[in-house]
């Protein structure tokens, strides 16, 4: 799952991407994927997903456009790598999913566990 927010500061770096070209299966937008907590089940359309760590971006984003790879990489203020490619999850329950469809999030019960790479 990618943030459609990625998408348009990518644009404005110079990267034609939009839905789906940097192989995600979902775009959502006015959810900060990044943030959510390990464990957090997104309701979309018909299914439902858990969220299992962060997307490792790699060569084949280069594949997609040069240089792809390195813009969505960061560093924050103690100088970690921020993985900024989107999130992964898994299916829980199937179900169709259309554009347009709203995203409801329900977070894991008891401490919540940041993403990390998957």
């Amino acid at each position: 799952m990618i943030a459609a927010e990625l998408h348009e500061e990518l644009r404005t770096k110079g990267f034609d991407v939009g839905p789906g070209s940097m192989g995600e299966n979902v775009t959502t937008r006015g959810l900060d994927l990044l943030a959510l907590p390990h464990g957090t089940l997104l309701h979309l359309g018909g299914a439902v997903v858990e969220v299992t760590g962060l997307r490792n971006p790699c060569a084949q984003l280069n594949d997609c456009q040069p240089g792809m790879m390195a813009a969505v990489l960061d560093r924050a203020a103690d100088g970690s790598l921020v993985l900024r490619a989107g999130i992964m999850a898994v299916v829980w329950q199937g179900g169709a999913v259309r554009a347009g469809d709203g995203v409801r999030t329900e977070l894991p019960v008891g401490q919540h566990e940041a993403l990390r790479r998957v």
